[in-house]
């Protein structure tokens, strides 16, 4: 049994044992929430609760906080920290509400802090301020008039907290590594209402765990992120059906060990959806490179393959992420992960054995799934390695697949055998390249599902490392016994 699931049994039977003691903590917290800012606190019955309520990418994630907490500042933020954590009671907080699964960014009975109304922002010439409450979509609309991108969210509605906190996957990670790799600067607040500044040069043992640690340390009120100046970038969009999804995975897995000594910046987004119905699987490509080069010339091996579409331009990186739209409430959503070599053979055969598995559930209504391949050159592990602070995964300069099971459906009834079957198919086929000597234990918490515990894929020293950190910065736990949303380090 692993430290994250032997930490949530201990926190159910904590909630078991004490849930009066809960259930007095969270009205001690919204009574004194509500006395200090009364126009930023909701309840069930206000007016534009459950617009908050529901806020989420994830069906799932459609939980019943008891009060809602709506903070527009840091210092709120920090109130609101230190009467929860006088209260002992149990919150949730949300950035852009993408991460998707129950509990992670929602609470039922607890307090939600939303901050949504933290959007502010500072460009400087190299640098931008950013609040929590942005979306990616936000950061790159605010650099477009500088001709200036920053490391972020590939899709227009994910929140810059969460993904920068885990980790951040880019199109341009082979050059400028992870988006956690970028933050210069953070503004945190910590359980005990304390605000600090993590940066390398101050507090920097939490300046390094909060690279890929999570939400594990305080709330984060603003990041400092590295800008580019890339004006434009050169886009492709490409989709091609069964006949040429053979070569279409060979092609990514040349892509991903390309490591030159002067890499252009590119990278994509790789999926394969099957319609379970019709029997058709359909691969698609979204390149993106820096440049203007038209079609993108690191792509060549896709464009090569014959295709059902082929669009090229040359445009920003705000036009672009305009239309990469993940709608919210569309599906109950789940993942499954794991990682391994970048072999073409060993990833059809992942492919194939996913398509035969999604007849199976054929039945379930609304059933969406989708066979995602991440890439994880090892360019973007070596800025880490150079850059004298590195980050928290530790990974290897090598370069690797993060392959993933999203499964969408409609119906609540559906919830145990979708996650059961996602679970067991995941596990079975990283338990065959595991034999073989072909995977990696690393696990991506942006990809994870709810059941996997991403840090036992982390160095074992650097587990230690952010234990150490937490125990200096969140003596109390507030952070670990209070906040239970998303991936949690062990005891």
């Amino acid at each position: 049994m692993t430290s994250l699931h032997l930490l949530t049994l201990s926190l159910a039977g904590l909630v078991a044992a004490n849930w009066n003691v809960s259930v007095a903590g969270t009205q001690c917290a919204c009574a004194q929430i509500g006395s200090s800012y009364p126009d930023k606190l909701l309840f069930p019955t206000s007016a534009n609760y459950t617009v908050e309520a529901t806020s989420y990418w994830d069906i799932r994630d459609n939980l019943h906080p008891s009060c809602i907490f709506l903070p527009t500042s840091a210092k709120e933020v920090a109130t609101a920290v230190k009467i929860l954590t006088h209260c002992d009671a149990h919150f949730a907080v949300r950035g852009g509400g993408h991460m998707n699964f129950p509990g992670s960014n929602n609470i039922d009975n607890g307090v939600l802090i939303a901050l949504s109304g933290m959007d502010q922002f500072t460009v400087h010439k190299e640098t931008i301020d950013v609040g929590p409450g942005m979306t990616w979509y936000d950061v790159y609309s605010a650099l477009d008039p500088y001709g200036r991108i920053a490391i972020g969210g590939r899709l227009k509605t994910i929140g810059v907290p969460g993904l920068t906190l885990i980790g951040g996957v880019h199109y341009f990670i082979n050059k400028y590594g992870f988006a956690m790799d970028n933050v210069v600067r953070y503004e945190v607040v910590l359980g005990n209402g304390t605000q600090v500044v993590a940066s390398a040069t101050s507090h920097p043992d939490l300046f390094w765990a909060l690279k890929g640690g999570a939400n594990n340390f305080g709330i984060v009120t603003k990041f400092t992120l590295k800008t580019f100046a890339i004006p434009k970038i050169s886009t492709t969009i490409q989709s091609y059906n069964e006949s040429g999804i053979c070569d279409y995975i060979t092609a990514l897995c040349d892509l991903v060990k390309l490591d030159e000594p002067n890499p252009i910046a590119a990278g994509g987004v790789f999926t394969i959806n099957y319609n379970a119905t019709t029997k058709v699987s359909t691969a698609l490509l979204i390149g993106v490179q820096e440049g203007v080069s038209r079609p993108p010339s690191q792509f060549a091996n896709f464009t090569a393959i014959p295709g059902q579409t082929k669009i090229h331009n040359v445009t920003t990186g705000k036009q672009f992420a305009s239309g990469l739209i993940t709608p919210n409430q569309m599906f109950r959503v789940m993942f499954s992960h794991h990682t391994v070599q970048p072999l073409p053979d060993t990833l059809y055969s992942i492919y194939q054995a996913w398509k035969r598995a999604v007849d199976e559930i054929s039945d379930v209504q609304g059933l969406y799934p989708t066979f995602i391949m991440n890439l994880s050159p090892a360019g973007a592990a070596r800025v880490a390695k150079t850059n004298g602070i590195g980050n928290v995964w530790g990974l290897d300069e090598q370069p690797m697949i993060l392959w993933q099971f999203s499964t969408g459906w409609d119906l609540a009834s559906d919830d145990i055998r979708v996650q059961t079957w996602s679970r067991r198919l995941a596990e079975s086929l990283h338990a065959i390249n595991k034999k073989k000597g072909i995977s990696s234990e690393f696990v991506y918490m942006g990809d994870a599902g709810e059941w996997q515990d991403p840090f036992a894929g982390f160095p074992e020293a650097n587990v230690q490392r952010m234990k150490a950190v937490r125990a200096a910065y969140d003596p109390l736990g507030t952070f670990s016994r209070l906040n239970w949303g998303g991936f949690k380090l062990g005891f």
